[in-house]
């Protein structure tokens, strides 16, 4: 039975339900309005069914538009695939990242992904966890890594790795001379990373669990320029022992001794649950495993 759409139709689908409208999908997919407009029309005929409700000047997903959706993007992944094999570029990557994970986790392992497949080709997104999982559930990209919890109903997580987190202060604080009580902490001013953060959630359990309510002075939205706030004498705060190991091997920070229970937190593999593992991601994790 022949197919009844094409897939540039598919592509113009997703396209239009990543955007919510016509316009920046078809600047997306390098089209007019006018031929992603006429695109859509034409698979909707072909499938005989509405695949957007219009609210306004948007365009949202019907019912059958979300089932359709992940099943689509996985035929324009293959198609993908496969104009990777007739190129000979055999591994293609597209994955997001947490900020501490892209900044100082993935690198040795990108490096080893390119030394495996020097033709691969890898795109990163970076951001908080928040943002990875929105993109992951939007299916823009093939999996992503985490530092915080994900609860989304159509993304299937796993546990990837264990990371310490490190309580530091400035060089001299008192918080370092000895031992430091629960009251020294709570006393003492924070900077903690912005709302949505991996990082920010694990250190706010931590502090709500075992410190209680602490004054919290900054927010900031990478763990550098905490980091480097410390070291100015601002306050304490607690990141992950990659991103402070070379500050605590130089003196410019501090770290924390405090008897209570030591903070750690798993790092997370998001997928979605309607998407087949790429050839791409199943090579990453091939050599991850070998890490």
């Amino acid at each position: 039975m022949p197919l009844r759409y094409s897939l540039r139709e598919l592509e113009v689908f997703a396209a239009i339900a990543r955007q919510g409208s016509v316009s920046r999908a078809a600047d997306a997919v390098a089209l007019t309005q006018s031929a992603a407009s006429q695109a859509l029309a034409r698979l909707e005929r072909a499938l005989g069914q509405p695949l957007f409700d219009r609210c306004g000047r948007r365009l949202v997903l019907s019912e059958y538009g979300r089932l359709l959706w992940p099943r689509a993007q996985a035929l324009l992944d293959a198609a993908g695939q496969l104009q990777d094999v007739v190129a000979g570029q055999a591994v293609s990557l597209q994955l997001g990242a947490s900020t501490t994970i892209a900044g100082y986790v993935l690198p040795p392992l990108l490096a080893a992904l390119r030394a495996a497949h020097p033709q691969a080709r890898v795109r990163l997104l970076a951001g908080n966890t928040a943002e990875v999982v929105t993109a992951v559930a939007g299916l823009e990209l093939d999996f992503g890594l985490i530092e915080g919890d994900c609860r989304h109903p159509d993304l299937h997580v796993s546990d990837w790795r264990e990371d310490e987190l490190v309580l530091i202060a400035p060089p001299g604080h008192p918080a370092t001379h000895a031992r430091a009580s629960r009251r020294q902490l709570a006393a003492a001013p924070w900077l903690l990373r912005e709302p949505g953060s991996g990082t920010r959630e694990a250190v706010e359990r931590w502090l709500r669990a075992h410190v209680g309510a602490v004054r919290v002075d900054m927010e900031l939205g990478n763990s550098e320029a905490i980091r480097g706030a410390v070291a100015a004498g601002l306050g304490l705060s607690c990141l992950s022992r990659h991103v402070v190991a070379e500050a605590l091997a130089a003196g410019s920070v501090a770290r924390v001794r405090t008897g209570l229970p030591a903070l750690s937190r798993p790092l997370r593999l998001v997928r979605h649950r309607e998407r087949a593992p790429t050839p791409g991601m199943q090579a990453f994790l091939a050599l991850d495993a070998q890490d």
